[in-house]
């Protein structure tokens, strides 16, 4: 019974001090002001698209998976595949410098070294965080690298 009263007695003192800190006010105040989705290249246009090639919210952009659908290797693959990532960036008003993240899904994890070589730099001197996986099956298309990525404005 004692050890309930201090942890009740401790969850009104944090609370409290929450309340001092402002921490309650400014959740509060984030919810006030949500920012619209903008949708940047609709994919496979129906009545009800599958996905958005790019999307974008508040200062972020969202960029779909881009593959390379033709035959070549993955020094090919992975540059045609970089420079429709900056496209879609660039429509959106970032860059490749302003980069956060990148996923990087390879048809075949043997392939990670000249991806690498290809990849290396091209994100600026500051290069985003990455994520690579050699996908099980393949990638979609006959790509033998698909890629996409999440920046900044």
């Amino acid at each position: 019974m004692e050890k309930l009263k201090r942890r009740t007695t401790l969850k009104k003192l944090f609370a409290s001090l929450a309340g001092i800190a402002g921490i309650g006010t400014v959740a509060q105040a984030n919810t006030e002001s949500t920012p619209e989705k903008e949708v940047f290249s609709i994919q496979d246009e129906q009545d009800v698209p599958l996905f958005s090639g790019a999307t974008k919210m508040g200062n972020t952009v969202y960029i779909a998976g881009k593959g390379a659908h033709f035959e070549g290797d993955i020094k090919a693959h992975t540059d045609h595949v970089l420079k429709e990532l900056e496209k879609e960036l660039v429509k959106a008003g970032s860059s490749m410098e302003k980069v956060l993240k990148v996923n990087v899904y390879l048809h075949d994890l043997s392939d990670y070294k000249g991806m690498n070589e290809v990849f290396r730099g091209r994100f600026g001197s500051k290069p985003p965080v990455r994520t690579t996986v050699a996908t099980y099956g393949g990638v979609p298309g006959d790509s033998l690298v698909e890629m996409d990525c999440i920046a900044y404005i």
